[in-house]
């Protein structure tokens, strides 16, 4: 099957009518868009994200890359990031498939590989590669099943094996094998990373979260960059942001509300970074009706 009548395939399946399908059971989406998109602010968590058809540009912190169709993204690490979609029509809409990274399948493989995959150095926890013809038929397998639950029951933890194996060992796996080494500096970020997202709201001691992952200060914020494309500080702050749009996005939450409920004390330093970062206000992201209501004009 070539990336052309992949494509197709996933089309199809998302339906006339629909720019998404979720298949929960195989931690599956495929993903339509019939025209470019504005910067969305989302968290990448450990996936493989397949450009089928389209184009698409991916932000993570000073660093933009562009993704262009038969390239895929892997993502080890939790990564806040700024993505956009650049290349798309009704003639021919952005097509990608994403599925989500299961680390526990990643360590199975580790155990039976071992030294056989290839070395991680300059691994990042966001790597773009050309999608190779032995994961293109890994994905054309995935989609079979999901529209059978009983081949999916008994194949489907099978197939996903074999996609992880052929991520791991491929060039663009280098991140995903270092992370399987618990004492490696891949590891420690990560567990960092958990700490940041868990208490996002709180101020940060880099000194404490470096000793707390069992590194020095200097240690951690050089591998934390290295890994992550951004420092813990600027980190912190996309997830602040991220979620403080969620926030003014979903209901009845005025700006400065957003701002403390994020873990910021002052609103006016808010308001700069957020418009920094997104380019409009905070109260520019709320919906009309809402700005009406807040503001009683």
């Amino acid at each position: 099957m070539t990336m052309k009548q992949l494509a197709a395939r996933v089309d199809q399946l998302i339906g006339a009518n629909a720019s998404v399908r979720k298949d929960a059971a195989s931690r599956l989406i495929l993903l339509r868009e019939t025209e470019p998109t504005r910067f969305e602010a989302v968290i990448y968590e450990p996936i493989v994200c397949l450009i089928l058809q389209g184009e698409k540009e991916t932000t993570v912190g000073d660093q933009t890359m562009t993704v262009a169709e038969g390239t895929c993204i892997v993502v080890s690490h939790d990564l806040p990031v700024l993505a956009r979609i650049t290349r798309a029509s009704k003639k021919t809409p952005y097509l990608a498939l994403v599925i989500q990274l299961d680390l526990g399948v990643l360590r199975s493989l580790y155990d039976e590989v071992g030294e056989a995959s290839q070395p991680t150095n300059s691994a990042r926890s966001m790597e773009i590669a050309p999608v190779d013809e032995s994961t293109k038929r890994v994905v054309e397998r995935y989609l079979d099943l999901i529209d059978d639950p009983v081949e999916a029951r008994v194949l489907l933890p099978l197939v996903r094996k074999e996609l992880h194996f052929r991520l791991f060992m491929a060039e663009s796996g280098g991140m995903l094998r270092s992370l399987l080494h618990r004492n490696s500096h891949a590891s420690s970020v990560a567990r960092a990373i958990k700490h940041l997202r868990e208490n996002f709201h709180e101020a940060l001691d880099v000194a404490h979260l470096a000793k707390s992952v069992g590194m020095s200060p200097s240690s951690f914020h050089k591998h934390f960059k290295s890994v992550t494309m951004t420092t813990p500080l600027q980190y912190q702050k996309d997830l602040r942001l991220t979620q403080a749009r969620q926030l003014l996005r979903a209901g009845r939450c005025s700006a400065s509300t957003a701002a403390f409920e994020v873990g910021y004390e002052s609103p006016s330093q808010f308001s700069r970074e957020y418009s920094r970062k997104f380019g409009k206000s905070p109260r520019a992201d709320l919906r009309p009706e809402l700005r009406v209501e807040l503001t009683g004009t």
